[in-house]
């Protein structure tokens, strides 16, 4: 790119290292800013710079990218005397690719606009995986024409790039998203605990089933996480219960029923209280193996 666009980059998590890493390999400059310092050495030895807080990244940005965990932390880094929207220019396009609410991205395009700042949510799927590959799905809610704005931007970053609706739209999207990925995740656990009391071997098992109409790309993900019992976090627990609550809330609001959803989010909610809530959301096998007598 001749002249690309400088971009501020908030949040350097699981997700967000190597996604900030990735637009940095495809040629934009960016300034990092986290709360952890070993985060910040990472950006810079890849190519990046480091700023020393919210209002310093922002200030010269033409793009501000924010990934953290929730709506807190989303409304902690936009509002206030040293957030995103005191310190960022006129004109600056903002795009949160974090997992919140709908609602509370409706309210910060509302409230950024009144600051001359655009805004796109624009959360992914596709696990630490995903994003280290630049394969993640991208579902997005806002202006058709920010939205073509930040495409090259998205090209680095995933394959599949929607724009869904407007603001909100795309929050709505991955809630579902996590819906399905809750449920997905929960019927594999429970196959495979059922396939191993029944004495099958497991691998076979798995590679046929994800060859048919049982196959899907949570099973491909994370079939060498249920074999080997390697629950190292891709997407905490902790997250998708959150996720969980967001989608429940967002069905009740519109009068949606979600019954197999329920169940499901109770029992990660279970996982969680049981101390797993850092483990990866495949640990879900953990609490089939509790119900069924193992010990683990």
């Amino acid at each position: 790119m001749s002249n690309p666009p400088k971009i501020a980059w908030i949040g350097l998590g699981i997700m967000g290292s190597p996604m900030s890493e990735n637009l940095i390999k495809a040629g934009y400059p960016v300034t990092g800013f986290t709360l952890e310092q070993p985060k910040l050495d990472r950006l810079a030895a890849a190519g990046g710079s480091v700023a020393g807080s919210v209002a310093e990244a922002v200030r010269d940005a033409d793009v501000i990218v924010t990934m953290v965990p929730a709506s807190p932390q989303v409304e902690a880094i936009a509002y206030g005397e040293d957030g995103i929207l005191e310190n960022a220019r006129r004109g600056a396009l903002l795009i949160d690719m974090s997992s919140i609410t709908p609602r509370t991205s409706v309210d910060l395009a509302r409230n950024a606009a009144e600051k001359g700042i655009r805004v796109l949510d624009a959360p992914v799927s596709g696990g630490e995986a995903g994003a280290v590959e630049a394969v993640l799905s991208i579902m997005v809610g806002g202006e058709r024409a920010d939205f073509e704005e930040a495409r090259p931007l998205f090209d680095a970053l995933g394959r599949t790039i929607v724009l869904c609706g407007p603001h909100g739209s795309g929050q709505t999207v991955k809630a579902a998203n996590q819906l399905i990925v809750a449920v997905n995740i929960q019927a594999c656990a429970e196959a495979v605990v059922f396939l191993e009391k029944s004495g099958v071997d497991l691998t076979a098992a798995l590679d046929v089933l994800n060859g048919g109409l049982a196959g899907s790309t949570v099973l491909t993900r994370k079939k060498d996480n249920f074999l080997n019992r390697d629950f190292k976090p891709g997407f905490r627990i902790d997250l998708h219960h959150k996720d969980m609550g967001i989608v429940t809330d967002a069905a009740r609001a519109v009068g949606a029923a979600l019954p197999v959803g329920a169940v499901v989010a109770q029992l990660v909610a279970s996982l969680r209280a049981q101390g797993d809530g850092g483990l990866d959301h495949s640990a879900l096998l953990r609490s089939v193996e509790r119900l069924s007598g193992e010990q683990v």
